[in-house]
């Protein structure tokens, strides 16, 4: 969500704050500003809506200063205006904060009462006003920002420039993510390594509870305790280039065309396609042992997460729980002991999926993460980590993440059904093979990118749309309805294609279309019972299948559009594909903003 970038350099800083906000803008955001420290004085500059907005308002009126913090908003607390804009601000402090400060109210009211009057609907603006008072009772910086931070209940990372102090900023983190960067002469902090790339890539990455005073010259940190602590620098991999859209008039639309690349990088770093056998880093524990698996995810990466249940539960005969993470931690799950939890997320920063690992730490199960960012939160607090090589993704809502999860996921059950002896060798060597023809076979998918633009045409003007599936389809159909609600803001909704007789076919008639995601495997004519019950109805079924099931169905139905081939095992992830067109296409006929839709920010740090 939110995304923080902070400078203390060596020349005027406003547009490379700048630089760094555009960065961040596919985190999601709805307002954004800076605040720069200019002779002493706080400077701020802020605007609602997109950063082309800052960029107008700063374009007469650059302020100075060679200090300064920005912040692209997405608003929690109070509506997104210029208002309730970050950098908040007293006369001695400004501050941006990604998070939740829950005890808001009782601090406002606290310093309302003290005389202080606040401005803005937000909870951060307690922040500014809270560390202000404590200078005002005569502390110094630093030991305000000390005193005030352990007032905060909630998550939050900060980032706080002071008038009267040119060269110094003060960054603290609680939940949310902040990385401090060294260049030469000066120092940078940021949201994520995305938004710091250009300036430097040696990072270090704040711990939980972690606070520091920052300069030109370097940086002091201390713990929640108020102990001077060391910690690690890294070198990152980030590009210091802003992602480009490649010709493509969308990042989703780029994104959706990487799948094969994407799905053939992640691959190669598990199996060798000399000898199809896949491989995993060397593991802490014996996935022959493990009783059972819970996985935990958010999102798109939930229905990775619940593919992979009905992949380890078939093929490597191990019992699996698949929990959203966001209640994970409240339903008290049994955890036997010695059991793996697998937490699958693009960012690694997700709030509720970081605290369903704590948690399942907590009580003693072995951690692997399916992760993009390796220098993520989740990724540092792992046992093992599983990377996915989708690269940057921009867009908001997930496309090339989902089929380089699947993928990870793919590999990490053959290697546990052959450590259990739940597969035999020729098996193996199947699926493995498989894999391996899966790149290929996505970029044949995307040949069919003119037809489902032509179908979008059809789908704009649907209310509620339905997608079925049975099987490792189900979560295809749960993955389509997600992204044409999240960028169409057309309803719909994913079902097993068993549960239409339970409900939902009092749905059908002849304006709402059915999705119907069958591939050709042991559940197809279930499903085609299903689809045919639909029609019977006056339904209007758009049918991805692959070529069997075409010359079986497709001629029965309003639409067909026949995949290739492949092992059912793989099935899903060339399925993700063409749902994720039809949405997109559908978006641009309805003329929403693809890759920022209302409401929704790429990272969810906070619960």
């Amino acid at each position: 969500m939110c995304g923080i970038v902070g400078i203390v350099g060596k020349e005027r800083v406003a547009d490379r704050l700048l630089e760094g906000l555009r960065r961040l803008e596919y985190r999601g955001y709805d307002s954004a500003g800076i605040a720069t420290i200019n002779n002493g004085v706080i400077e701020r500059r802020r605007a609602e809506g997109k950063l082309d907005n800052l960029a107008k308002r700063m374009h007469n009126d650059t302020p100075e200063g060679l200090t300064g913090i920005g912040h692209t908003r997405w608003a929690t607390h109070g509506v997104p205006n210029e208002t309730n804009a970050h950098p908040h601000a007293t006369d001695k402090v400004a501050v941006v904060h990604n998070g939740i400060i829950e005890n808001y109210r009782e601090l406002k009211a606290e310093l309302e009462a003290a005389g202080r009057k606040l401005a803005s609907e937000t909870d951060t603006e307690v922040v500014a006003h809270l560390i202000s008072q404590y200078m005002d009772e005569g502390l110094a910086p630093a030991d305000a920002t000390a005193k005030a931070l352990k007032r905060f209940d909630g998550a939050f990372a900060l980032g706080i420039v002071f008038a009267g102090h040119d060269n110094m900023m003060i960054a603290a983190r609680k939940g949310s993510p902040l990385a401090i960067g060294y260049g030469a002469g000066e120092m940078f902090i940021g949201s994520d390594a995305m938004a710091l790339a250009p300036m430097t890539q040696r990072i270090t990455y704040l711990e939980d509870g972690d606070w520091a005073v920052i300069n030109g010259a370097g940086v002091v940190i201390r713990d929640a305790n108020d102990k001077i602590v060391e910690r690690a620098i890294r070198e990152t991999n980030v590009s210091g280039a802003l992602a480009g859209k490649g010709g493509h008039p969308h990042y989703m639309l780029k994104e959706i065309y990487e799948h094969p690349q994407v799905i053939g990088d992640t691959l190669k770093a598990f199996l060798n396609p000399a000898d199809q056998t896949i491989t995993m880093p060397d593991l802490p524990f014996d996935l022959a042992k493990v009783p059972k698996i819970t996985l935990s995810a958010c999102g798109s990466a939930y229905y990775a997460a619940l593919t992979a249940k009905y992949w380890f539960e078939r093929i490597a005969r191990v019992p699996v729980d698949v929990e959203v993470a966001s209640e994970l931690r409240y339903r008290d799950p049994v955890l036997p002991e010695g059991g793996l939890a697998i937490f699958v997320t693009q960012s690694g920063e997700t709030a509720d999926t970081l605290a369903a690992l704590r948690e399942c730490k907590k009580r003693g199960q072995h951690i692997i993460s399916v992760v993009n960012v390796p220098e993520s939160s989740i990724a540092r607090e792992s046992d093992v980590v599983l990377p996915t090589y989708a690269g940057p993704e921009i867009g908001v809502a997930s496309t090339k993440a989902l089929t380089a999860q699947l993928t990870v996921l793919a590999c990490l059950v053959v290697v546990t059904a052959r450590a259990r002896g739940a597969i035999s060798k020729e098996r193996e060597t199947e699926l493995a093979k498989a894999l391996t023809e899966v790149p290929a076979r996505a970029a044949e998918v995307l040949n069919h990118d003119a037809r489902i633009r032509s179908l979008s045409k059809e789908v704009a003007q649907a209310r509620d749309v339905l997608y079925l599936g049975r099987g490792t389809s189900y979560p295809i159909a749960l993955e389509g309805a997600l992204k044409l609600k999240e960028i169409t803001y057309i309803h719909a909704e994913g079902y097993p294609a068993g549960e239409m007789k339970h409900g939902p076919i009092a749905l059908i008639d002849k304006d709402v279309p059915v999705i119907v995601i069958a591939p050709t495997d042991e559940l197809f004519d279930k499903t085609a019972s299903n689809m045919q019950e639909v029609m019977a109805r006056g339904g209007r079924v758009i049918f991805f299948t692959d070529s069997q099931g075409a010359k079986k169905l497709g001629s029965t139905t309003s639409h067909c559009i026949a995949l290739p081939d492949v092992d059912p095992f793989v099935a899903p992830i060339l399925h993700a594909i063409p749902v994720q067109l039809l949405a997109y296409h559908t978006a641009v006929v309805k003329g929403t903003d693809v890759d920022q839709p209302r409401n929704l920010a790429k990272s969810v740090t906070v619960e």
